[in-house]
């Protein structure tokens, strides 16, 4: 079966203002028509950029409610050191987006990132780097870190029953989607030696993470799940997620 590799997805690049702009209404007619979805924090989300959206990642089927959440196009941040079925290499070749080596946050990832975020546009990151289907991962630095040297808040937000969208269609059941958006925090400033920065990001990216917890039901919170900080996050984002 054919997978598109890193030759291929590294050489992708975001569509224009315009075409993303369109695919977002495409995706917004798709989630509201073929799916019955619910989006809680809505009112978090700000009216113009630049910012950052930083969600978990459960499913390959998650950017379509990814930007049914924000109404706004956004420029994904994606992993081209993968490999992409056939089957799915359609939306990324659709909508584009800006390449990222996992390993290692390259300069051309970096400018286009920055030059996005300059234009007051909206970066939209996985910052566990991958697909995990059923807890919270661990984030790489790249999201705080363009966020920092970009400027822009970061936008917490949370996506589950995605993973299932398929398996429910097949069966005739509009499957049970919920988008949770939370409150905007950042950007942070980061001065210091290359330890103290790195010691920063983690400490940072880590608090970011426990804000997408926040967003999610308790037994999808993986190794956040009994941090004290929870419970604050979900008062400030006025509302606790249902299963």
């Amino acid at each position: 079966m054919k997978k598109f590799g890193p030759e291929y997805l590294s050489q992708l690049k975001p569509r224009s203002f315009s075409v993303r702009y369109v695919l977002t209404y495409v995706s917004f007619l798709l989630c509201s028509t073929l799916a019955k979805t619910k989006v809680m924090g809505r009112w978090h989300v700000p009216l113009k950029g630049p910012f950052v959206v930083a969600s978990n990642h459960f499913s390959n089927y998650d950017p379509p409610f990814f930007k049914y959440g924000i109404k706004k196009p956004i420029n994904f941040i994606a992993a081209s050191d993968q490999e992409v079925d056939w089957w799915l290499i359609w939306a990324p070749f659709l909508y584009g987006w800006i390449p990222v080596d996992r390993k290692k946050l390259a300069p051309s990832t970096i400018k286009r990132a920055l030059n996005a975020l300059k234009e007051n546009e909206i970066l939209g990151i996985f910052p566990d780097g991958g697909v995990n289907e059923t807890i919270l991962g661990s984030p790489k630095n790249g999201t705080v870190y363009l966020s920092t040297i970009g400027k822009a808040p970061i936008v917490p937000m949370a996506i589950y029953g995605a993973e299932k969208a398929i398996e429910n269609l097949l069966n005739g059941v509009r499957p049970r989607v919920s988008v949770n958006i939370g409150k905007p925090f950042g950007p942070f400033s980061i001065n210091g030696s290359k330890k103290k920065k790195d010691e920063k990001l983690r400490k940072i990216g880590s608090d970011m993470m426990v804000r997408i917890a926040s967003l999610l039901p308790k037994e999808r919170q993986g190794p956040y799940v009994n941090n004290k900080n929870i419970e604050k996050y979900q008062i400030e984002n006025g509302f606790i997620p249902k299963p």
